[in-house]
């Protein structure tokens, strides 16, 4: 057995709801026994959610647009009119006490920009950068979720189709090893498109930092 996070949509200002969902854990590495767990998974959260259409986003998805919405496979615009996948622009955004931001990793494959060893070697991250922008620390998934919805938000179809689902998962995080996960960034895109605040949120970052997390950036 193993212990996963589900996020669901909430409709309130916590905008998703995190619910550790226990569920037959299948061994191995192989893209069989990934979807097996997603399966058990999904199983196990729908026996008290039965309401909810839930949707695995990573590259072991067994939906199409699951693997589209993971951050790997999903693209971002820079100012400069290219499109970089989330991924790649997160590492590439990160400064360091020693180093960074480590731009040529916009450009790389999204693997070799996570495995990067400067991302190992540079210290702890001090900031984050994307298209001139600086985002601060903290809240601790502020950049990545300002950079997943933005993603989200330049591809129509994907995001209309995304709101036809009630609660997300990503079998690859684990919360005691990452904190930044694609399902939860899902969930709050959702919420803030239902409640009428996503528009608004991303008209910047400092109304995404004050809609999202309610803080002030001053």
């Amino acid at each position: 057995m193993a212990v996963r996070p589900v996020f669901s949509v909430s409709f309130d200002r916590r905008y998703c709801i995190c619910e550790d969902t226990e569920f037959e854990f299948f061994s191995g590495f192989s893209m069989k026994q990934k979807q097996r767990c997603i399966k058990s998974l999904h199983q196990a959260f729908a026996r008290k959610n039965a309401d909810k259409k839930i949707l695995e986003i990573s590259g072991k998805s067994e939906t199409e647009l699951g693997v589209k919405l993971s951050a790997f496979h999903l693209t971002i615009k820079t100012s400069s009119g290219k499109e970089v996948s989330v991924e790649s622009a997160f590492q590439a955004g990160k400064e360091f006490e020693r180093g960074g931001p480590y731009q040529d990793l916009l450009y790389a494959s999204p693997r070799d920009a996570k495995r990067d060893e400067r991302l190992k070697n540079s210290g702890g991250i001090i900031a984050f950068y994307f298209d001139n922008q600086m985002f601060e620390t903290e809240p601790k998934t502020y950049f990545y979720h300002w950079l997943y919805l933005n993603a989200v938000h330049m591809h129509t179809e994907l995001a209309e189709q995304m709101l036809c689902y009630d609660a997300f998962t990503d079998i690859e995080f684990n919360p005691k090893k990452s904190i930044n996960c694609q399902a939860q960034a899902a969930a709050v895109y959702v919420s803030l498109e239902k409640q009428g605040l996503l528009l608004e949120a991303l008209k910047s970052k400092e109304a995404f930092l004050d809609i999202v997390y309610g803080v002030s950036d001053s």
